[in-house]
């Protein structure tokens, strides 16, 4: 599984500046995709524990994103406003959007909530067309 979710990542990354052709192949539907990534520090230090993580699922993506989702663990960095590089544990949030016109509100409200309950400066929210099957 974790070899599939390393080819999933640089796959997605490195094709992340290209377009779709104007039809998708048989049997894959044209959509868009898009992922969320959440930093577990809270003020430097590890702080976001896999309870807090799993309530906030349920509290806050479920319930905007019934119809499903994936989560991937990760490790990254990131410079924020103090300029200092900071490594920590995170999650990776993947979804086949819909299409809904309130779609953007949902992610931007999913993003709002996890800055704010766990204190965190930024959620990094990347969106991209797909083809895909179900």
């Amino acid at each position: 599984m974790t070899r599939i979710a390393l080819v999933f990542t640089l796959a997605a990354g490195l094709a992340g500046c290209a377009t779709l052709p104007a039809a998708c192949p048989p049997g894959l539907a044209r959509q868009e995709t898009a992922e969320l990534l959440f930093g577990r520090n809270i003020a430097g230090a590890p702080g976001v524990t896999d309870a807090d993580w799993t309530a906030f699922v349920d509290a806050e993506i479920t319930p905007r994103f019934p119809d499903g989702l994936t989560v991937l663990d990760g490790q990254g960095q990131w410079r924020g406003e103090s300029g200092v590089v900071e490594r920590e544990g995170s999650k990776l949030v993947l979804l086949v959007l819909s299409g809904s016109p309130d779609e953007a509100a949902r992610l931007d409200a999913v993003r709002a909530a996890y800055k704010a309950r766990f204190r965190q400066e930024a959620v990094l929210l990347i969106r991209r067309p797909a083809c895909i099957a179900f």
